[in-house]
């Protein structure tokens, strides 16, 4: 159980002892300040994948004029030896202090500063967290799916057979996680029927989200899915195809799961002693009922969570999808986490909580790998240039990496609802350039739109019934889905976050941005109508500080006279290989809705 302080046990690294920390301030002359990266002090490690850089800064001084040496310390924790970095002043006359190093194995890390005069004793400041993590929790492309909405008659519900026909389409569209909807047992009582209905009929499948029945809990598989022996069978064509299956763990139960009848102290109740269903305001989930991780029998309910994550970890999954992590006891999932990655490292853990923001950045700071954000109701320029530049310049990028869905099946915001194709096309753009990971869920392909009135819900969805999709329907953006997907593996500047920079338009309705890659050499300029209604067209503003010249073989085309020193290069547009000549810095631009809802350039100085 957490401690008087709030914190949750387990296998973290142990932080220096107050002895270590602390030396008498008689002899300790060096003062370290402000050291940065850090999260609350060095409370939670911050976030890196293998082969990236830490760069350290802290704030270095001493008492009188005597010339003061800094090094940062860094090693894994697996290892005794510590790695020596030297220090340097970021500039002459202040007291700031920088240096970088670079991360290259899985797991927990940690770095210290040392200063010293010479002569006197050297000063050491409290060792910081490093978490490290795969790639794939930077860098991913997730498509969401029912595995039952996969049959191809529209007589019966899918099975993982069916799913195994249908991953070589998901392929081709160029995604790299294979996100599945619950797979488990779905419960009787209390069934919702179509359209979210409390009275279900007969044939209604139920929400499979309200787990649990006869045939098991949350190791078990729902009958008209298949055998656990074709989950893997199904895993196993999916990674062969290059998609990596990832599944949802929903910790909750319907009344006909086992540990109803088993566990019903781990259950919450009402002062009559029911048990209440379960709410996320303003939704209500009468189907199913919230386990309480805070109970008196807390620690053997979450062994028991334990127990089911390393089910699926044997059974091949790597990749978790956590439903409402925010309405559990918080520290569970700190405790969690740290005991799955003190023996896999490589498991992804992403969080689906729509709630306040201190809520969701305390999940990433808990262990997330990946948390869910409100990219999905940010929609005018303003919202996302305020919103993404929280993400990506201040503190919270150390620790919370942001998967931008565009759409969820709980969400259908009404820019899509009534922006037809060019809506889905211009919030594909946007989510798939703007952030390292993004994720559709699907339908959107299909750019599915209609809803419950007055609501985000889906209308028929899936989450209550079986659909039967015309996958190659009139209006479909499939191959824009693809073409991006290719985009974005094949240019390092998409693959992460840090670099992202907004540029000037003239016109509130395009929104332009840039990103490049780490060494440079790479840079994309991407330019999106946000009105899915109406031509926009305007000037925007090329960060050609970015760029590069082209190799001195590189054929310059035919090209105006140039005036007033400025500058000609080449703007290529990777979505159709169409080449604009650009000249200078302010550039115009026109965005037509059902013709092209944006840009995906290179830029590329002519000689």
């Amino acid at each position: 159980m957490p401690d008087a302080q709030g914190q949750a046990p387990g296998p973290r690294p142990r932080l220096a002892t107050t002895t270590e920390r602390e030396q008498p301030s008689a002899v300790r002359r060096v003062i370290v300040e402000y050291v940065q990266p850090s999260v609350d002090e060095g409370r939670f490690p911050i976030k890196r994948t293998a082969g990236d850089s830490v760069d350290v800064r802290a704030q270095i001084f001493a008492d009188g004029h005597d010339r003061i040496s800094a090094m940062v310390l860094d090693r894994h924790t697996s290892s005794d030896e510590w790695r020596e970095t030297p220090m340097a002043l970021e500039a002459p006359g202040t007291d700031l202090w920088v240096a970088s190093f670079t991360v290259t194995t899985l797991g927990w890390h940690e770095f210290l500063i040392v200063a010293w005069i010479e002569g006197a004793r050297e000063t050491r400041s409290k060792p910081y967290l490093v978490w490290v993590d795969r790639e794939r929790a930077r860098f991913g492309a997730w498509y969401e799916l029912f595995p039952r909405s996969t049959s191809v008659s529209p007589d019966r519900s899918g099975t993982f057979d069916d799913l195994c026909r249908r991953l070589p389409a998901i392929a081709d569209l160029g995604f790299d996680v294979l996100y599945l909807a619950p797979i488990h047992p779905i419960g009787h009582s209390f069934r919702k029927g179509a359209n979210n209905s409390l009275n279900a009929g007969p044939d209604d499948p139920g929400s499979p989200w309200a787990i649990g029945s006869e045939d098991g809990g949350h190791t078990a598989i729902e009958p008209g899915l298949g055998t656990i022996e074709e989950f893997d069978a199904m895993r196993a064509e999916a990674e062969r195809l290059g998609l990596e299956v990832a599944l949802d763990l929903a910790m909750q139960c319907s009344p006909d799961h086992p540990w109803v009848r088993e566990h019903p102290e781990w259950f919450r109740r009402r002062p009559d002693g029911t048990i209440k269903y379960a709410e996320n305001p303003p939704k209500k989930y009468q189907d199913i009922y919230p386990l309480d991780f805070a109970c008196d029998a807390w620690q053997s309910l979450w062994d028991e969570v334990l127990s089911v994550v390393r089910f699926w970890m044997r059974h091949g999954v790597r990749i978790f999808r956590v439903d409402n992590p925010h309405t559990k006891a918080l520290p569970f999932w700190e405790w969690l986490i740290a005991e799955v990655h003190a023996a896999d490292p490589d498991v992804v853990f992403l969080s689906e909580a729509f709630t306040r923001p201190a809520v969701m950045r305390y999940l990433a700071k808990a262990g997330f790998t990946q948390s869910y954000t409100y990219f999905t109701w940010r929609n005018t320029k303003e919202e996302l240039v305020e919103y993404l530049t929280e993400l990506t310049t201040t503190g919270v990028r150390d620790y919370l990496r942001p998967n931008l869905f565009a759409n969820t099946p709980d969400i259908l915001h009404a820019y899509l609802q009534t922006g037809g194709c060019p809506a889905f096309q211009a919030r594909l753009l946007l989510a798939a350039t703007l952030g390292a990971s993004y994720g559709i869920y699907s339908g959107f392909e299909l750019c599915e739109g209609r809803a419950v009135p007055g609501t985000e819900e889906y209308l028929d969805s899936e989450k209550y019934q079986v659909r039967h999709w015309d996958w190659d329907a009139p209006g479909h953006i499939k191959e824009l889905i693809a073409r991006v997907n290719t985009i974005r593996r094949a240019h390092p500047a998409l693959h992460f976050n840090e670099s992202l920079r907004f540029c000037d338009t003239d016109n509130p309705h395009i929104i332009a941005y840039a990103k490049s890659s780490r060494d440079g050499s790479d840079v994309i300029f991407t330019v999106v109508n946000l009105d899915p209604h109406h031509m926009q067209h305007g000037f925007v503003r090329a960060p050609i500080d970015l760029v590069r010249p082209a190799p001195p073989h590189h054929p310059a085309p035919e090209r105006p006279a140039p005036e007033s020193g400025d500058v000609f290069f080449d703007a290529t547009d990777l979505l159709d290989g169409t080449n604009y000549v650009w000249r200078g810095e302010w550039n115009y631009v026109r965005l037509d809705p059902g013709v092209r809802q944006g840009h995906v350039l290179t830029l590329s100085v002519r000689d």
